[in-house]
């Protein structure tokens, strides 16, 4: 099958459904509903077969920019001041992405991250553009 046979077939099914919807039948709402639910159940991806990729969760403290003259001149026990300031939250990334910000927590003698804020969806769409 090609994608116009496709295309036209789904049109005509659309067509008959308003022309069902518009003529009153007796069930046809429902019949209309019913359809509309199939289709909705039927574009919802099957995240299972994505549940098992990796992804590399990445923790930001903070950045800060130099000319490479300062880099060079940095020797062990330099300190480099970072564009946050103390007690401010890190921001939790996910592939590149901010995903949700939290604060350092201490668990059995490792460090952790508690998740103060999670990002919106409209956030981490605006990230991607």
């Amino acid at each position: 099958m090609t994608e116009p046979d496709d295309l036209r077939r789904e049109r005509e099914r659309l067509r008959q459904q308003i022309e069902a919807e518009e003529s009153g039948e007796p069930g046809s709402s429902e019949v209309l509903r019913q359809a509309r639910l199939r289709e909705r159940s039927a574009s919802v991806p099957d995240l299972d077969m994505v549940m098992d990729i990796p992804v590399r969760i990445t923790l930001e403290v903070g950045g800060s920019e130099m000319p490479i003259r300062e880099l060079l001149q940095l020797q062990q026990g330099a300190v480099v001041e970072l564009d946050r300031q103390a007690g401010e939250p890190l921001d939790v990334l996910v592939n590149g992405r901010l995903i949700a910000r939290g604060e350092v927590v201490v668990v059995e003698d490792k460090l952790g991250i508690r998740l103060t804020e999670v990002v919106s969806a409209g956030e981490r769409l605006q990230s991607l553009r």
